[in-house]
């Protein structure tokens, strides 16, 4: 039996946990137990954006309307009729918010494999991609949530600083990142505050100003109704991980000299809106795999993989210092935990310093 937490797409605090039969493994799949994942911000982004950027995709819902929401974490193969994966491999990858999913193994290696079903074909390949923690270089037992957590994210924000520096910040001098407490936004702003010159301004809630600056990695932290203290005439760029349409407008109608502006999430669901008819550039989506995929092909695989595990390494030491940690780990165990969870995340209602790890085992 498998349990998974379904979302009504059209009404994301509304869902239903469903407990089914599993269905006997077709030849070369394998069955994984999921034993742990990670519920960000971003997670509510794929179900804001499910529709629009294919998130919804990846594991089909069977009931029209419905969907489930991916989560990174852990798993542990529990069933195996693939000669090349073997029963009691842990896993890092794209899960479903279940206790159970299977997967269609190919292209494998020492490393790991990729998810070959066939609803998958045409999805990202970075979401496609799971790793055998046996041989991943990222990979230590005693900080698997830290890197449910923040690994995903992380990635996010180093390849937002690689596509700004690409780009030489687009002539701006301060970079606006709105939502600062959220992780994906002060990985960003740990990466960007080593480039020389450049102000990172973060833009927070006056309740999570306090921990924004605690940071360490904001040249500066302004709530958002303290936006009138950078000039108007500043050249910007504008990084939006909120994705508050009416914030949004108000930048692009203040800065006159505003040189890019780009989405990234959607922390504020019920303030998603479109970008049309705005002054200034034109509000672009940041999409991650793009720029990684991108720097793959010019660099190589292995370097891309050299450079990020060294901006991971300098990042997640400095998250789980302990002599000022910036996250801490709760644990949520069970269906009904698991749902509740789901919606005070949804709700924006979680502590910025709190990490939240979910299974829906007992």
């Amino acid at each position: 039996m498998s349990t998974t937490l379904l979302v009504r797409k059209d009404s994301l605090p509304t869902t239903q946990l469903v407990t089914e039969t599993d269905k006997p493994l077709a030849d070369g799949q394998v069955r994984v137990r999921i034993d742990t994942f990670a519920l960000t911000s971003n997670n509510i982004t794929y179900a804001a954006f499910g529709d629009a950027m294919s998130y919804w995709n990846f594991y089909p819902a069977a009931q029209e309307g419905w969907g489930i929401v991916p989560v990174w974490g852990f798993a542990s193969v529990v069933q195996s009729l693939h000669p090349g994966v073997a029963v009691g491999e842990r896993l890092y990858g794209y899960w479903p918010m279940a206790d159970s999913a299977v997967l269609q193994p190919d292209r494998l290696s020492p490393a790991g494999f990729t998810d070959a079903s066939a609803h998958r074909a045409g999805l990202p390949a970075v979401y496609n991609q799971y790793l055998r923690c046996s041989a991943d270089p990222f990979y230590a037992a005693d900080s698997e949530s830290a890197q449910a957590l923040l690994r995903p994210l992380f990635t996010t924000s180093w390849l937002i600083d690689d596509f700004m520096a690409e780009n030489d910040f687009f002539g701006a001098k301060v970079m606006l990142l709105s939502s600062a407490s959220s992780k994906t936004a002060y990985g960003t702003a740990f990466q960007l505050i080593q480039r020389p010159g450049i102000e990172v301004v973060g833009l927070t809630s006056a309740a999570n100003r306090a921990f924004c600056e605690g940071l360490g990695c904001y040249s500066r932290v302004l709530s958002y109704e303290e936006l009138e203290q950078v000039p108007a005439d500043a050249a910007c760029v504008y990084i939006d991980f909120a994705g508050n349409a009416g914030l949004r407008r108000q930048i692009h109608t203040r800065f006159a000299n505003l040189k890019y502006s780009c989405s990234i999430g959607g922390t504020h669901v019920e303030q998603l809106g479109g970008a049309k008819d705005l002054p200034g550039p034109r509000a672009t989506l940041f999409f991650a795999p793009a720029q990684g995929k991108k720097r793959g092909a010019e660099w190589g695989p292995q370097e891309l993989k050299k450079r990020l595990l060294a901006g991971w390494n300098a990042f997640h030491a400095r998250v789980v210092d302990a002599r000022a940690p910036w996250l801490n780990v709760q644990a949520h165990h069970g269906p009904q935990a698991v749902q509740s969870a789901y919606a005070m995340v949804l709700a924006g209602k979680g502590d910025p310093r709190q990490g939240h790890m979910l299974s829906l085992s007992k």
